[in-house]
């Protein structure tokens, strides 16, 4: 578990620092120990306003915390680093290490350990918009100079916002297309379903409602399976694996019934085709924002 006196600094007040600094208020932790560093003013003060939390600059952010959480979008990395590499140096002689973690889709811990004092440990986190509500899944990845311990520490800080899975750097840009944009693939089924609901008569608030309760019911269904899930000889990711999606299905579809109409013209949309094309475009752009900054994991 995170020291109870462990500073967090979150560099970046965009959408998923917003959402990492609420998920770990809501885990109780104080605001005494976060701090925030946004330099657009409008939103330095909705986030000082909202949250009550400390909003200052890049600097004075980082020399007094223990965890430096950089989550600013992966074009803006540039642009902190090079501060956070001089506070960084300063703060050497300190007791306290600094354990640096990034959440910028595509860029390498390999970027960071060039820029950051030599030896820096590193974490490289893909979260997923979720842990706005403490349902969250972050995959977290260690970098060259990140002990079992630092792994350990880091995450404990995204598990108050969700669940954790620890894998391999290059696995990061699949994890990225599959929960980091998973969310809005959701989001769009469900878009779809409401407005689907819609064009055969129903309200829209009435479609909602039923659109949305019938997802969150249809992925505890799943959550209850996976935590009772058998091996099927596939741990990848540390996770076992089972058929439980595939059986779920079955389970709800009575031979000859509507649901068994309704997945015959999905399948013949080709939609296992288009989340497939969907996951491999996020992918392959994941892999793109990695090699603007010139480093890849070995």
């Amino acid at each position: 578990m995170l020291a109870g006196m462990a500073r967090i600094a979150i560099i970046g007040g965009g959408s998923i620092g917003e959402a990492l600094l609420a998920g770990l208020l809501r885990a109780g932790k104080q605001v005494k120990d976060l701090v925030v560093a946004e330099r657009d003013p409008a939103r330095a003060k909705y986030l000082s306003s909202e949250y009550s939390v400390l909003v200052t600059t890049v600097s004075d952010a980082v020399d007094s915390a223990t965890y430096v959480v950089v989550a600013v979008k992966p074009a803006d990395v540039e642009t902190v680093i090079g501060d956070i590499a001089e506070t960084a140096a300063k703060a050497e002689s300190d007791a306290a290490e600094q354990v640096f973690v990034t959440v910028a889709a595509g860029v390498t811990t390999g970027y960071y350990e060039n820029k950051l004092p030599a030896g820096s440990p590193v974490v490289r986190v893909m979260p997923n918009a979720p842990m706005l509500v403490g349902g969250g899944v972050s995959a977290v990845a260690p970098g060259r100079f990140a002990t079992t311990e630092h792994l350990k520490e880091v995450s404990a800080l995204f598990d108050a916002v969700g669940g954790v899975l620890t894998v391999d750097e290059p696995h990061l840009d699949a994890v990225t297309a599959v929960s980091g944009s998973g969310p809005a693939y959701f989001f769009l089924m469900v878009e779809a379903l409401v407005d689907a609901g819609v064009d055969q008569g129903l309200t829209r608030s009435v479609a909602t409602e039923l659109a949305v309760q019938t997802m969150a019911g249809a992925a505890a269904m799943l959550l209850e399976r996976l935590d009772d899930a058998t091996p099927n000889g596939d741990s990848a990711m540390g996770v076992t694996v089972d058929t439980s999606p595939a059986q779920l299905r079955a389970t709800v579809t009575s031979p000859g019934g509507t649901t068994a109409a309704g997945l015959r013209e999905l399948e013949r949309s080709g939609v296992r085709t288009a989340v497939a094309n969907a996951v491999n475009a996020a992918k392959l752009r994941s892999e793109q924002l990695g090699k603007q900054f010139g480093i890849t994991p070995e």
